[in-house]
């Protein structure tokens, strides 16, 4: 393997299909073992195509090496498991990325929370309870080793109104999850991140353009590729001045345009920071 992450490892939470493929697919790209993560053993086993076997072929294929580990992150056991097989096989873990998240089929339908299923509350379980647990047992091995970094996958929802409340509350905790967790990672050189990512080109956003054609027209075209977050994740990594971005709320496409990357296909996502809002930066105040 070669690339600017060969030897490196990384754990990617959720990476069945959408946002977590694509950025478990982007650091094979540069050469990491990547361990991916979710329920999807068999096609099928979701209403969207994807699996966890597939997707670790992908890294495989991209150049990295790709392991699969059915985890349930609803299971604080399963993530245990997951990480005690990351330090047994690797003996080490420099990148999290934290992307489990439980999307309700009816997210995103008009009308208020209470009219919409109970259970779109289950995002505060996995997608934010979920994250922390993760965390608590990656942080170890990267304090360990005094190096490291753990990324959240947030989005503009943690600013504007976005999909209804659960949805919010969730990518608000993620972004204080990182505020907080450098200030604790900090004196061990690890580094905590949240990026906020735009509309993607996932199965799940094409589902939602082919039901409205008219009502997202052009908005593909915008769109950013899944890896697209993956390959900003690797050049965090890979950057020396990372800890001057530790505990920040990055908007993807800003910090994209700070490294000088482009999506697959060259271009440049735009921000929607003028239309959706702009993070909220934690204050320097700390309390112990």
């Amino acid at each position: 393997m070669s690339g600017s992450l060969a030897g490196k490892v990384a754990v990617v939470t959720g990476a069945s299909r959408g946002a977590g493929k694509g950025i478990a697919i982007a650091l094979g790209m540069e050469g990491a073992t990547v361990y991916v993560t979710g329920r999807s053993r068999n096609e099928g086993d979701a209403p969207l195509p994807g699996t966890i076997s597939a997707t670790a072929e992908a890294v495989t294929q991209a150049g990295g090496k790709g392991i699969a580990v059915i985890c349930d992150h609803a299971r604080d056991d399963d993530v245990k498991a997951l990480f005690e097989q990351v330090e047994r096989e690797q003996g080490r873990l420099d990148i999290l990325v934290n992307n489990a998240t439980f999307l309700h089929d009816r997210l995103i339908d008009k009308g208020p929370f209470w009219e919409k299923p109970l259970e779109l509350v289950d995002i505060l379980d996995v997608g934010l309870r979920s994250a922390y647990v993760a965390s608590w047992y990656a942080a170890p091995l990267m304090a360990r080793q005094r190096n490291g970094l753990i990324a959240f996958t947030s989005s503009f929802g943690a600013s504007c109104y976005m999909h209804g409340p659960a949805y919010g509350a969730q990518k608000v905790g993620v972004d204080k999850f990182a505020k907080d967790m450098a200030v604790d990672l900090r004196p061990h050189d690890v580094a905590a991140v949240s990026i906020w990512m735009g509309m993607l080109r996932t199965d799940r956003t094409r589902r939602v353009m082919d039901s409205e054609p008219e009502k997202y027209a052009g908005f593909w075209e915008i769109a950013e590729t899944p890896e697209f977050t993956g390959k900003l994740i690797a050049a965090l990594y890979n950057d020396p001045a990372r800890q001057d971005k530790s505990g920040q709320v990055l908007i993807g496409a800003e910090l994209a345009q700070d490294y000088g990357i482009g999506d697959l296909d060259g271009k440049q996502p735009p921000s929607h920071r003028p239309m959706l809002g702009a993070p909220t930066q934690a204050h320097p105040a700390v309390v112990e």
